[in-house]
């Protein structure tokens, strides 16, 4: 799929995971987990990408950085490994992956914590996005939602062309934009060439761009420096420049695609793959302790070495207020 002289993977490792609370922690976020046949969201998505990119760049933080160079040693490939002393947001992690490559190279940002299946579909979106960013277009992904959620952002569009992002709306918008079939779910996915965005990123958020190009150019190995770090504005990608360019495209997918941000989605994806299921829809992740459920439906038990959560699946958004109050008590369980 030779379409540019470089495609670059980029793979964005940051990101704890509280909604997926217990089984992420700091310690082990959700893309380490090794839930997914045996390999973790990360080996899966650099996997996906290995044949599409001539090279890979990774962008973490110092505490994920050796959990990610174990991984990338099973691949037996050289690359590039960026990590970020505090992090900072997406705006700036993918300016230094930009920073970190040539102008023309052209950039394929994904987070590594997604599930995507059809790899041919996945190749055809990817083909398209590329030829756009060889353009001088920034290019997003946009999932056609299967059910009104209120987890994900959302692009309005017509054809290739962005109208509008949308934050994460509430039932009853998410709802009228699943009705109105104009309105993608926003994948976190985009591609464009390095000098595109970092011209971009100069024009929209011109601080960002300066204190994140004194951290580049201070790196040692790879390794940016705390005190420089903390002059970088903490700003998604979105916010800073796709929200607010005019040389933004959005390329309609058709592979199936998840970012398992929440215990809903992981429950469909865990049911599809055969994982053991009860007759009132209730599951168990964790254990292999005979575990029954009297009177409730649709229902996950998850269990650790040290917490249990019991949830119902419809209620999966909350899970982060639960983390949220274990982060104000400073609890250890996090």
């Amino acid at each position: 799929m030779a379409i540019s002289i470089n495609i670059t993977h980029v793979v964005l490792t940051g990101g704890i995971g509280s909604r997926l609370w217990p089984l992420s922690r700091k310690s082990q976020p959700k893309q380490y987990l090794e839930l997914f046949d045996g390999q973790s969201l990360f080996e899966k998505t650099v996997a996906r990408n290995e044949n599409v990119s001539n090279k890979t760049i990774v962008v973490g933080n110092i505490e994920n950085y050796k959990m990610s160079n174990t991984i990338m040693s099973k691949f037996n490939k050289p690359f590039t490994h960026i990590v970020e002393a505090v992090p900072r947001n997406t705006a700036a992690a993918i300016a230094f992956a930009a920073f970190a490559s040539n102008p023309e190279d052209v950039l394929l940002i994904t987070p590594s914590d997604h599930v995507i299946e059809g790899s041919d579909l996945y190749e055809a979106a990817l083909k398209q996005a590329i030829a756009l960013a060889n353009q001088d277009y920034l290019v997003t992904f946009g999932i056609k939602p299967t059910k009104p959620e209120t987890g994900y952002g959302y692009i309005e569009f017509e054809n290739e062309n962005v109208i509008a992002f949308h934050e994460k709306p509430n039932l009853e918008t998410a709802t009228t934009y699943l009705e109105n079939g104009n309105y993608f779910w926003n994948s976190g996915l985009f591609c464009f060439k390095s000098a595109k965005f970092l011209a971009e990123l100069e024009k929209q958020e011109p601080e960002v761009y300066l204190a994140s190009k004194l951290v580049w150019e201070a790196n040692k190995n790879g390794f940016l420096d705390y005190e420089l770090s903390l002059n970088i504005p903490s700003i998604s990608v979105d916010y800073a420049v796709m929200e607010r360019s005019k040389d933004i495209k959005v390329v309609s997918t058709h592979f199936d695609w998840s970012d398992l941000g929440s215990f809903e989605s992981v429950y469909e994806y865990l049911v599809q793959n055969e994982h053991p299921i009860d007759a009132n829809g209730n599951i168990v992740i964790g254990t292999s302790k005979h575990t029954t459920f009297i009177g409730v439906k649709n229902c996950i038990l998850i269990y650790t070495a040290d917490a249990i959560m019991v949830l119902q699946k419809e209620n999966s958004q909350e899970v982060k207020q639960v983390y949220q109050q274990l982060e104000l008590m400073e609890s250890p369980l996090l």
